[in-house]
């Protein structure tokens, strides 16, 4: 089988699973380190002919990081797309099981196991904390209602503010983002590159907790040590 994948975490999750079958993958898609296939793209701007050149047996997507027309035109050309929608944890493992199957993994690979272990009993703070969880800035655009990133967030013991919201990701001005007076702020490298030196300036007198993107917002092998890595990091921010 071979299988394009448009979306980084499902990428690692095939390239851990069935080694040989991902044939094609996206510029953002960095895990493996050692991935080698073909690039086709961003996954907002994928490039059809240099997908389509791989006869791929199947392109794995995600509802929210792909463009319907980028999928409907690989459709139309008689390709074969499944799309994902992860909006929980729990939603992560249903979908990476499908994913996985799909793809032809016979039977569970361990660190799906395992990453269902670690979430089954998260590492959880003495008492529950707030939170306002930026991921871009200029504007200042902020976790909101149903999302993923969001979920694994609140199984640690952090209720980001804007999760009453009625946009997933809505932009919110800076001075009512330092208003809303939460316990921590939290800044995850990606999709913006939030860093010690970029970020927590804008929020004076705010425990800031820098955080690996990957292990918020990703799902797939980074899930087994998510709980750990993230526990550690909203702790320091409070040291």
């Amino acid at each position: 089988m071979r299988v394009v994948s448009l979306v980084p975490s499902l990428t690692e999750a095939v390239a851990a699973s069935a080694p040989g079958r991902l044939v094609g993958a996206t510029d953002w898609c960095s895990h493996p380190a050692d991935l080698d296939v073909t690039r086709v793209g961003g996954t907002k701007n994928p490039k059809a002919d240099r997908i389509l050149a791989l006869a791929p047996d199947l392109v794995i997507a995600n509802e929210e990081e792909n463009r319907e027309p980028d999928l409907a035109a690989l459709r139309a050309a008689g390709v074969e797309v499944l799309v994902t929608e992860v909006r929980d944890v729990p939603q992560a493992f249903r979908e990476l099981a499908r994913v996985l199957a799909a793809c032809g993994v016979a039977g569970r690979p361990r660190w799906l196991d395992e990453a269902e272990e670690a979430w089954s009993a998260p590492p959880l703070p003495e008492r529950r904390t707030t939170a306002v969880v930026p991921i871009w800035r200029r504007p200042w655009m902020v976790l909101g209602r149903d999302t993923f990133a969001g979920d694994v967030l609140a199984r640690l013991g952090v209720d980001h503010l804007y999760a009453p919201h009625e946009e997933r990701y809505p932009r919110i001005p800076l001075d009512d983002l330092r208003a809303a007076a939460p316990d921590v702020v939290v800044l995850p490298d990606e999709p913006y590159r939030f860093t010690a030196d970029d970020g927590p300036e804008a929020f004076p007198g705010l425990p800031c907790a820098l955080v690996s993107g990957r292990h918020l917002t990703w799902y797939g092998p980074s899930l087994a040590e998510a709980p750990r890595v993230l526990s550690e990091a909203l702790r320091a921010a409070h040291r």
